[in-house]
């Protein structure tokens, strides 16, 4: 399979001689070997690092280089957040220190490095790819999810640091400030789109905890596929309404029949339109089976999640726009912006 790290990309590196002395005040037997370093592949966000020190390994996490959006990025808040989770959720990763920006110029946590697979775009060359195969890990992201939602948060820190009452309101209010502070491009219907959101908002169901970035992608699994072993990237982890979670990962879940834009708007199509993986509503109706949620309000879920993903691309975008970042594979980004805006309008039309 290909390998999860690469060399670290130019501009994005580490100053591994103040991460070394942080690491070497503040844990007990670390090997006399050298620190090395390599960044993850995926993502497009925070950065994230692999770091070794003999047998010794952990992931580093920091946020993207130049400005970012106001309390975006928030290193210390996931990193208690993983504290408080990773008790009763095992696959979300043990965090072990927190340093803010006196070290490296910038916050960043240190975790557990999580062992497994990553599945995105492809299958690990190993794999006997079959309907059940796809079936089975679908089956295993709607388990893990309604598990996440079963957790009391009220028996966790969470119930400090969140405010779950009025949580839709301010999201859908939320998100529209941060596309207008990012905006480049006019869209047709974008106003529209803002108005409806407002406008349909619905009751929200009892609060959970929401990882809010629920993706194959953010998880890792077993070497036989079989069960999960590591979910990551809960930067935007807090208490709200379930259905906003699974709204966030049915944005992400691309059907085979889909455009090509929505396929491969960030890359090459994910595995999700291989036989045997369920469709979104197949999703959606097995999350409620397992959950017993009422799902009959779920078109406004999914057409604010639409809008909520536009909004992180062009977020992305507006830093490439600006120069904040050199990563070429954001070029384009403008037009999957586009592209979810549109797909946000069509999904509202259905529910009307």
């Amino acid at each position: 399979m290909t390998s999860q790290t690469i060399p670290v990309r130019k501009g994005e590196e580490l100053d591994l001689e103040s991460i070394e002395l942080f690491l070497r005040k503040q844990l007990d037997n670390l090997p006399d070997d050298p620190l090395t370093v390599k960044q993850f592949s995926v993502g497009r966000s925070n950065l994230t690092y692999q770091l070794k020190v003999g047998d010794w390994e952990a992931v580093l996490r920091r946020p993207p280089l130049g400005p970012v959006a106001p309390k975006a990025h928030d290193m210390e808040r996931e990193c208690r957040i993983l504290q408080e989770i990773n008790p009763y959720f095992p696959v979300a990763p043990e965090p072990y220190l927190f340093a803010d920006e006196d070290v490296i110029g910038s916050p960043f946590f240190i975790m557990e490095r999580k062992q497994g697979v990553v599945l995105d775009t492809k299958f690990p060359d190993d794999v006997v790819v079959t309907e059940r195969l796809c079936e089975r890990i679908s089956e295993t992201m709607v388990d893990s999810l309604v598990s996440l939602h079963n957790i009391d948060y009220t028996k966790t820190k969470l119930k400090e640091m969140t405010k779950p009452d009025g949580f839709m309101e301010r999201q859908v209010h939320g998100w529209i400030k941060r596309y207008d502070r990012s905006q480049t491009d006019e869209i047709h219907g974008l106003e529209h789109l803002k108005e409806w959101m407002v406008n349909h908002n619905p009751k929200s169901q009892a609060p959970t905890i929401i990882h809010y970035d629920y993706k194959l992608n953010n998880a890792m699994f077993s070497h036989d596929l079989s069960e999960m072993t590591g979910l990551f990237d809960w930067e935007m982890t807090t208490v709200g309404d379930p259905l906003a979670d699974l709204g966030a990962a049915m944005s992400y879940w691309i059907e085979v029949d889909d455009s090509e834009l929505l396929k491969r708007g960030m890359g090459e199509a994910p595995i999700t339109t291989h036989p045997g993986f369920m469709t979104r509503d197949e999703f959606i109706n097995c999350y409620a089976n397992k959950s017993g949620r009422d799902i009959s309000d779920f078109n406004f879920y999914l057409t604010f999640a639409y809008f909520k993903l536009a909004v992180i691309c062009q977020q992305i975008y507006y830093r490439w726009k600006k120069g904040q970042t050199e990563d070429e594979r954001f070029v384009n980004l403008n037009q999957f912006v586009r592209n979810l805006i549109q797909h946000a309008l069509s999904t509202a039309e259905r529910g009307m």
